[in-house]
């Protein structure tokens, strides 16, 4: 298993993480067959937005002896209420809830709270009105959350919210065609089909510029929906009219900035194992470009999508890395100065490129990688 750094939170997360969809299953019995299997697998993150009693009583006894093995994002604002999952903004109830959930899961603490599924400007407001986010304040300086997130399916609002410099970490639902869809606070939009009856060319403007922000302010996100409830992984279904694999899907989200892990949903223990098996994939089954370069109706000419299909460079330029910290650039008026220094380190620079041509031959996107290794060069200074 691989690790990343979850933004500047200075937790390392294994990159494969885990959903908690499959815990319920067998009479809650799976809860633990599945932390059992992720702690074999090194998977040492999961997402607990179920608010079910149960549900949280079976992951505290799971946890029992080994609560330091597992990071815990867990949520705020899901509460329990006359016997059903309830989204709440009622600072009394989100309280209590949290108080419940401690208490169930037989800890004293949290290492990501998560601020539950706001996909609505107006909501997010609320959540600031309402004494929510300074409620998350206050548990972080009493160690009852390590760190601060917030779940959405919205780049705007989403990108909002962590420009209040208080979210830490931001679970984001991320595929190769979610990313092509405008912001809505729908998230049905997301995958009706009639969102897909149009021709798409490129990657939605709001949601490059929310991964490359979590980028610049070391904000960690933690990808759900990788494979689009699994319509993805079925050419059926899938929007793109074409079936990926998980490993491209997993690999196409882990190369998106920002990226620390990816929540995998598992209804048994073949299911994680399928996920974890990404580490040991070979780059050819990783290779998302091609499948993408395939999408009918979708473009992403002229879009560098970081697959690395330019290498190798002659003069062994990374070439996908100088673009990304290139664009993380430019989206600013000023360079700031984490993506300077993340761009000085590179063993190699835009000022090194010889303008060979070799890598634009081989991008499937006809991606102009000479003129960004120039434009790398002026802006960075070499």
């Amino acid at each position: 298993m691989q690790y990343r750094e979850l933004g500047n939170t200075g937790l390392r997360v294994s990159e494969i993480g885990m959903g908690c969809e499959g815990f319920q299953e067998n009479g809650y019995q799976m809860t633990k067959t599945l932390l059992d299997e992720a702690e074999r697998l090194g998977i040492n993150y999961f997402d607990l937005y179920a608010s079910d009693p149960q549900l949280r009583s079976a992951v505290g006894a799971a946890l029992a002896g080994r609560r330091e093995k597992f990071y815990i994002q867990s949520h705020i604002c899901s509460v329990w209420k006359n016997g059903q999952y309830l989204r709440t903004r009622n600072l009394t109830e989100v309280r209590a809830g949290f108080a419940e959930m401690l208490n169930l899961l037989q800890t004293d603490y949290i290492d990501v709270g998560m601020i539950h599924y706001c996909d609505a400007m107006k909501d997010w407001d609320c959540i600031v009105e309402n004494g929510i986010l300074d409620y998350a304040v206050a548990l972080k300086q009493e160690g009852k959350i390590r760190h601060i997130g917030l779940s959405s399916h919205n780049p705007v609002v989403a990108l909002k919210a962590i420009e209040t410099g208080k979210i830490e970490v931001l679970m984001f639902s991320i595929n190769p065609v979610y990313d092509l869809q405008p912001p809505s606070e729908n998230v049905d939009d997301l995958w009706a089909d009639e969102t897909y009856s149009n021709t798409y060319v490129n990657m939605d403007a709001d949601r490059e510029r929310l991964y490359e922000a979590c980028q610049r302010k070391g904000v960690g996100i933690t990808v759900m929906k990788a494979f689009a409830g699994g319509d993805l992984l079925n050419a059926e279904l899938s929007p793109a009219g074409v079936a990926l694999t998980a490993a491209q899907c997993i690999s196409y989200c882990l190369t998106r900035p920002a990226v620390a892990t990816v929540l995998a949903g598992a209804h048994s223990v073949e299911q994680l194992r399928e996920s974890a098996a990404y580490e040991s994939t070979t780059d050819s089954e990783r290779d998302y470009a091609t499948a993408l370069a395939s999408f009918p109706r979708i473009s992403w000419e002229g879009h560098c999508m970081y697959c690395s299909h330019c290498a190798p460079c002659p003069m062994n330029i990374n070439i996908a890395d100088v673009t990304k910290f290139l664009n993380l650039a430019l989206s600013q008026t000023e360079i700031p100065e984490t993506v300077r220094e993340h761009y000085k380190v590179l063993a190699h620079h835009g000022s090194d490129c010889i303008e060979c041509g070799a890598c634009e031959a081989r991008c499937p996107f006809g991606v102009k990688i000479r003129e960004n290794m120039h434009s790398a060069c002026q802006v960075f200074g070499y």
